[in-house]
């Protein structure tokens, strides 16, 4: 039903607009606490066999939201109600910004992708927090994924995402420093050590700071040499950070300047996860996000080392039952292996 619904009506719709549309509906769900709850109790993995704990967090299922979609922590809890096991917000950063000029979002739709040069378009830190400190009517994670404000020139970008971090990080299931998106121009620089090494020490020390200290992640690109991969691991493990999200979008694509996602980013995101995970054990966790789309994606990345999976690209082609699909059968197939939990095949085929 999505399929034809998606394929005759909202794909004739411009994309951002639909997503607009999605997001003031989601918000208003959010809004409606029972309906919430019963979404909840009906799509939100409560096996105890996809249970997931990742740098002191329990995750219900290891497939989460990641970032993007919800840009101001506007419907975190409609999104976990629909079936994911964790929301990341954001990119959100200190000051709020309009975002790189429309059109800014593109669908591929035979390649199962998406363009997007948003350019972090959101209304800035301290309104997000205000949203964040709200009671939450059901269970769910939230992890809160922070960038640069464009206007912000590079030597005093730390000062910047600490000015984000202060504001978020106490609100945080955990905290996410994105240096990765192609859509803030100098952005990816910073994910040279040289730059990245303060940075990440400026933010840590203020998630360490907090009254549960905040976990700490950083996001990386897909279009980094495979040695400036192992050096941002080695980083990661040198600052004690609790994790790495591999990977964001890329910028390596023939069509609409931006960064693309989904179906065409599958091999490359694998490849970064299965190096990570050659370079790191299991002394980091690493989520893996690109390319994601269905229980096979997600089973695969598990098997190479990811504790936890994020997908975006294959919920806009999957409809709004996607999470809960997979979870679903996700606990089939670790049923079918024999396994207790999901956290039995974490690493397999590493």
């Amino acid at each position: 039903m999505y399929r034809l619904v998606f394929t005759q009506v909202l794909r004739r719709f411009d994309a951002e607009a639909v997503h607009r549309l999605t997001v003031s509906a989601l918000a208003l769900l959010a809004r409606l606490p029972l309906i919430k709850r019963l979404l909840h109790q009906a799509l939100a993995p409560h096996d105890p066999a996809l249970r997931v704990s990742a740098f002191g967090v329990h995750f219900p299922g290891p497939l989460g939201l990641a970032a993007g979609f919800d840009k101001d922590a506007a419907c975190a809890e409609a999104i976990a109600a629909l079936g994911f096991g964790h929301v990341e917000v954001g990119t959100i950063t200190a000051h709020g910004q309009p975002g790189n000029p429309r059109p800014r979002l593109f669908r591929l739709v035979r390649e199962h992708a998406v363009i997007n040069r948003m350019g972090f378009n959101n209304a800035g830190a301290l309104a997000a927090a205000r949203r964040l400190r709200r009671p939450r009517g059901v269970p769910v994670v939230v992890g809160v994924n922070i960038g640069k404000t464009k206007v912000i020139p590079e030597a005093e970008a730390a000062a910047d995402y600490v000015a984000s971090a202060r504001a978020l990080a106490p609100l945080a299931d955990y905290l996410v420093v994105n240096v990765s998106s192609p859509n803030t121009p100098g952005l990816r620089n910073l994910q040279a050590v040289s730059l990245l090494r303060p940075l990440l020490v400026a933010v840590k020390e203020v998630a360490d700071g907090t009254p549960r200290r905040t976990p700490l992640l950083v996001k990386i690109a897909p279009d980094l040499a495979d040695e400036d991969v192992d050096a941002v691991a080695e980083l990661a493990l040198e600052l004690g950070l609790d994790g790495i999200i591999a990977t964001n979008t890329t910028i390596r694509h023939g069509g609409e300047t931006g960064g693309l996602s989904g179906r065409p980013l599958k091999a490359r995101s694998l490849e970064v996860l299965r190096r990570l995970r050659a370079k790191v054990g299991d002394r980091l966790t690493l989520v893996s996000a690109g390319g994601v789309e269905d229980v096979d994606d997600v089973w695969e990345r598990i098997l190479a080392g990811a504790t936890l999976v994020q997908g975006y690209t294959g919920w806009i082609y999957g409809g709004p039952l996607w999470a809960a699909r997979i979870h679903r059968q996700l606990l089939r197939r670790v049923r079918r292996h024999g396994l207790k939990s999901v956290t039995e095949a974490i690493g397999r085929t590493a």
